[in-house]
């Protein structure tokens, strides 16, 4: 029984992937970057106030000698690069979206496939 229905599912799996079409495939795309990019703001959140505890507590105790200063400036330097990620994804694929938002890729590959 074990062995007809691994067979079942190995041919289930092929037809689907025939019978998958570009709009499927397009949409599917679309929605893993917007779940991507929503997932990306939300994590940024928290590590910036797990980040801004850290920097406190970490200045803190550079000050009373417990740490070295290198690490409280490599965490601020840290945060600063995650801050800055959005805007740098946006600087480098010429996005004017600014947000760090969807933007509309069919333009730019139509834009890069033609010349």
């Amino acid at each position: 029984m074990n062995r007809y229905l691994k067979i079942f599912l190995m041919f289930a799996v092929v037809a689907l992937v025939f019978t998958a079409t570009d709009a499927s495939a397009q949409n599917v795309f679309s929605q893993i970057l917007s779940k991507l990019l929503n997932t990306f703001k939300n994590v940024r959140s928290v590590i910036f106030v797990v980040g801004g505890f850290g920097l406190v507590g970490l200045g803190f105790a550079a000050i009373f000698g417990k740490i070295k200063w290198p690490w409280l400036a490599a965490l601020a330097c840290g945060l600063a690069v995650v801050a800055l990620a959005g805007a740098m994804v946006d600087y480098v694929t010429d996005s004017d979206e600014g947000g760090g938002g969807v933007v509309d890729y069919d333009a730019n590959w139509e834009d890069t496939l033609s010349n």
